[in-house]
């Protein structure tokens, strides 16, 4: 647009209606944040240099299509932008993003944040998920020092299955078995006393042994002591691991042994429990993206919706002292 139509333009703005108004400054604050996000975007490949699809270090730029910079890659040739090859590619609508982000820092329901974004609801739904893709591996490598260790069950849920291998159950229906049996899968949830939190979906019915050994040996640094409650078998794998492991016997009353204890651990139970119970049900297929979002609320890692957008695509804030 050349000098004398945007004068023009600008002229015709004074004969708008106060409901068109509201139209061109919605439209002028959603291109705006469109650009903002675009430059978080860039920002954002810029700390994860390389071609998606080679790997090559050198690129050139290459145009720029919907609102963001084009690559090429000088060895193998192809093109890319930005959100190549991760959960956010083709996504559309990026000027409400950052609004949507914000709502998932806020926890609000698909319904809720569809209506603060002005998305359809299924929109909302497969935004939440495709953010939280890889947002949910913003987790530490070790835990340190000592180590707490539970397992939370939450009914096994298949909603929004087109097959079901059971019979349908009502929303928050309940097992039809007492205590723990395979109607309830195990999250199994280590924590170190310096907040850092790991969690592990090991599947239906209680843990086993043989879960224990993929899970917790790989994260537990060597001279870690891991502490747990009286059952047996975490002793019989601690054994077994070579692990020092110390149990609390809650069922006798006895919750603390001077540092020996699982508060830790079962506090974050029942924030995990109070947080997710907002969501009426979640399927357990979606359940490791949700454990992945209480962790970055509760490690306030992910704090905004900047770093939030950075961890959707991978890049993740670095931990203390790295």
């Amino acid at each position: 647009m050349n000098a004398f139509e945007f004068e023009s333009l600008l002229q015709q703005l004074g004969g708008l209606s106060p409901r068109q108004l509201r139209k061109v400054r919605a439209l002028l604050d959603s291109l705006s944040r469109s650009g903002e996000t675009a430059e978080l975007l860039e920002a954002t490949r810029s700390k994860s240099l390389g071609c998606p699809h080679c790997a090559g270090v050198h690129l050139h730029r290459h145009g720029h299509a919907h609102g963001l910079q084009r690559y090429r890659c000088t060895a193998c040739g192809k093109t890319f932008n930005p959100l190549t090859k991760t959960p956010l590619a083709h996504l559309r609508h990026k000027g409400k993003w950052l609004t949507y982000l914000q709502c998932l820092l806020d926890s609000l329901s698909v319904r809720q944040a569809a209506k603060a974004t002005g998305v359809h609801r299924n929109t909302s739904f497969r935004w939440r998920h495709r953010f939280l893709e890889w947002a949910k591996n913003d987790r530490p490598t070790r835990l340190h020092g000592i180590a707490e260790a539970d397992e939370a069950y939450m009914l096994e849920s298949e909603k929004g299955s087109r097959s079901l291998e059971r019979k349908a159950r009502k929303r928050g229906g309940t097992a039809s078995q007492r205590g723990t049996s395979k109607e309830q899968v195990c999250i199994l949830i280590a924590r170190d006393r310096t907040g850092q939190t790991l969690d592990f979906v090991t599947g239906r019915g209680p843990v086993s042994k043989a879960q224990l050994h993929e899970c917790l040996p790989p994260v537990l640094d060597d001279d870690a002591l891991l502490v747990s409650d009286s059952n047996a078998v975490y002793h019989y794998f601690a054994a077994e691991a070579g692990i020092t492991h110390e149990a609390i016997n809650l069922r006798a009353g006895l919750r603390v042994r001077g540092a020996i204890h699982v508060q830790n651990v079962n506090a974050y139970h029942s924030r995990l429990r109070g947080w997710i119970g907002r969501f009426h049900g979640v399927a357990t297929h979606y359940l490791p993206n949700y454990l992945g979002w209480l962790r970055g609320l509760d490690t306030k890692r992910l704090d905004t919706p900047a770093t939030l957008l950075s961890a959707a695509m991978g890049v993740f804030p670095h931990l203390p002292g790295t």
